[in-house]
């Protein structure tokens, strides 16, 4: 029997939300064992549920998803969802950007770099581009995630669905539990 075809799913989220955390580590967890291509869609939550707090953090994500690869993309939000929901830390200044670069792996230079980037009009477009994306696809919270699938898109909200996308792509759901190895705290 062939394995199935390669189905592809893109997280919407925003590091201001618990619920996408829970959402991002699931989906970290099971993109090799349902046979995805994960893509990491950094959108500003605020726009669509008219909130604040996350937007500096947001367009760094955004800097990394349009210049770094998927890894980088994994790191960098794991140690912004460290820094607000299990260590109590600001994300919002530069300084808390460039520290929670460095701790996901970038050089100082790097880190620099990326942080410098997050009032570029160009970063700016491309995180409403997501943001409206996601809204496109139906989007009113986080996490919003979009299996794309036979040709068609399938939108899931919220970080207790996992076991239906399981069910659309015919894969076992054994849970959100992590491997804490990956965690760098």
């Amino acid at each position: 029997m062939a394995a199935p075809a390669r189905r592809t799913i893109e997280l919407f989220y925003d590091v201001i939300s618990p619920y996408a955390w829970i959402g991002f580590e699931t989906l970290c967890r099971y993109q090799n064992k349902w046979n995805i291509d994960l893509q990491f869609r950094p959108f500003f939550l605020g726009a669509v549920m008219a909130a604040v707090g996350s937007l500096q953090a947001q367009r760094l994500l955004t800097a990394v998803s349009m210049h770094e690869g998927n890894d980088a993309m994994e790191n960098i939000s794991r140690q912004l969802y460290l820094r607000v929901w299990s260590k109590d830390l600001d994300v919002t200044q530069p300084s808390s950007l460039m520290e929670a670069a460095q701790k996901a792996g970038f050089s100082e230079e790097k880190a620099q770099s990326l942080v410098s980037r997050i009032n570029d009009q160009e970063i700016k477009d491309k995180l409403k581009d997501n943001t409206q994306t996601a809204v496109g696809h139906g989007a009113f919270g986080a996490p919003t995630i979009v299996v794309h699938m036979d040709d068609e898109a399938h939108m899931f909200f919220g970080s207790d669905r996992f076991h239906l996308i399981a069910d659309l792509l015919g894969e076992k759901y054994e849970g959100p539990l992590v491997e804490y190895s990956k965690l760098k705290m």
